[in-house]
């Protein structure tokens, strides 16, 4: 790679990847952008890896167009009536496609790895509550967001974790295509699994674009959802008790 400059390190990046067999950078960029870097790499480099760059392109092209995404964002835009070839919109499908990478990458976190090295031993038992967390998500009824505030509690059987864990966990489940129901859930299982706690409850407030802006157009109504594990369940006053929450307000 000596001699190979780029205008930035993802282009530098993404090369090094594809260069190494690898499509994992090569497939988040379009053939537009990819190509005129490798172009330039083999200028600058005379050529000497054409036949390596040459295998990505064709397995690239092969396998899938180099991000679907784009394709896809433009064939909408035609769908509402648009011209997607108009100034304020050619480059509205690259938009979209990072924005819908950066909102679903939820997918790609190890969940583990979040807890990895932040428990502790502490043996007193004493609730412990984290309250009023913000998350963002995408509905996969409508693919609008729905955001809000999430509140959780759990006791300790033996082991905390470290504070900003939990509000890592919320994001990490939020950043999906996601039913808040299912999304509740999802965060008191996994935190009840891991903790091994005594009881976990996990309460989420979400305002839904799908019925603020659409639909039943209720830019007022919230909706709550509620998964309780364990000593939660079996006593839900204790909830009560812990984590009083009145009516919501979202603005």
């Amino acid at each position: 790679m000596t001699g190979f400059s780029t205008n930035g390190r993802l282009e530098q990046a993404a090369i090094e990847q594809a260069l190494e067999g690898s499509l994992t950078m090569a497939e988040r960029h379009s053939s537009e952008s990819l190509d005129p870097i490798i172009d330039r790499f083999l200028l600058e480099t005379n050529g000497s890896s054409s036949g390596k760059i040459e295998h990505v392109r064709t397995h690239r092209s092969g396998v899938r167009p180099p991000n679907p995404m784009l394709d896809a964002v433009r064939e909408l835009l035609l769908g509402v009536g648009e011209d997607p070839d108009r100034e304020g919109l050619i480059d509205t499908p690259k938009r979209v496609a990072k924005m819908l990478r950066e909102v679903t990458s939820g997918y790609d976190v190890d969940l583990d790895s979040i807890l990895n090295g932040a428990m502790f031993e502490e043996g007193d038992g004493q609730p412990v509550v984290v309250r009023d967390m913000t998350f963002y998500s995408l509905c996969e009824h409508h693919l609008l967001p729905f955001h809000g505030k999430a509140h959780v509690a759990y006791i300790p059987n033996g082991r905390v974790v470290g504070l900003s864990k939990i509000p890592r966990v919320v994001e990490a489940f939020a950043r999906r295509l996601q039913v808040q129901e299912r999304m509740t859930s999802q965060i008191a299982d996994f935190l009840e699994d891991r903790l091994d706690a005594a009881g976990t409850a996990v309460i989420l407030e979400g305002v839904h674009l799908c019925a603020v802006m659409r639909g039943v157009s209720q830019p007022t109504g919230v909706m709550r959802t509620q998964a309780l594990r364990g000593a939660f369940k079996d006593d839900p006053a204790l909830l009560e008790q812990l984590m009083p929450i009145g009516p919501t307000s979202q603005s």
